[in-house]
């Protein structure tokens, strides 16, 4: 049974922690975790009742799973170092950017477990409706994926790394652009005096919306109208932010030429 599986985390980062935290939820056994920042290693490894090291030499070995969650640039430089004396375990990544072949020439036991969200430690979240796109070099254990997966969350699909990466691509403009948008309106309201919590209402009802609707339907505003008037007042009054008043001139081109209805 799975539940008896043995997990090391190497990486203790966002989508570390949520997702060593939810295992460790559904009773899987997690027995070390690894960060090259102790604070991050120990916190982790305290959450979820395990081990902990700052040194891949001492990383346990004879596991079962072992979950690699670092940043691409970490995980590309360390690979030789964390795969030294695991060829008979099952070592799976978290990126998804990635390609799964990066581990193939370590380990014929090779897989991705990618949870296409956004994670944030100081945020909890519910994995039962976030997505998980496995691989696996091996049916056996892309079964084994699959089946620890549900017990996390109910959508769970097959995809291989060139699919992954037009994912991941797919997600930054979702949610890695949108959230850099939320930051500039903060920045221009806090340049007026004015809370940035006035505007939550209309990000939850814009997020709702393509719920329901096709993203190019629900588009509104004064660029979709082609509202010259209105835009170039709002470009007026970004004239002393230039990099601000660029991306508003981009995007509001990239709408109107984006038109559905062209």
């Amino acid at each position: 049974m799975h539940h008896n599986l043995h997990i090391v985390f190497i990486g203790a980062g966002n989508l570390a922690t949520n997702l060593a935290k939810s295992l460790h939820q559904h009773h899987f056994k997690i027995d070390q975790v690894y960060s090259r920042t102790e604070d991050s290693a120990k916190l982790l490894a305290n959450a979820v009742g395990a081990e902990y090291t700052t040194h891949l030499e001492d990383v346990l070995l004879h596991k079962d799973l072992y979950i690699i969650s670092l940043r691409d640039g970490a995980f590309l430089e360390l690979i030789p170092q964390i795969m030294e004396q695991k060829s008979d375990a099952l070592v799976v990544h978290t990126a998804g950017s990635i390609p799964m072949d990066v581990l193939k020439p370590y380990t014929q036991r090779c897989g991705v477990l990618y949870p296409m969200q956004t994670f944030s430690k100081s945020r909890a979240v519910e994995f039962d409706t976030i997505p998980f796109f496995i691989e696996a070099n091996n049916e056996e254990d892309k079964d084994l994926l699959i089946s620890i997966a549900s017990e996390l969350s109910s959508k769970i699909f097959e995809a291989d790394s060139a699919q992954r990466k037009k994912l991941h691509l797919a997600a930054v403009f979702a949610s890695n652009f949108a959230n850099h948008m939320y930051s500039l309106s903060a920045e221009i309201l806090q340049k007026y005096g004015l809370p940035f919590e006035s505007m939550l209402s209309l990000i939850d009802e814009t997020t709702r919306k393509v719920h329901q609707v096709q993203p190019h339907k629900a588009q509104t505003g004064p660029a979709i109208r082609n509202d010259q008037d209105v835009m170039n007042e709002h470009l007026n009054m970004l004239k002393d932010m230039p990099d601000i008043q660029a991306i508003y001139k981009l995007l509001s081109s990239s709408i109107l030429n984006h038109k559905s209805d062209k």
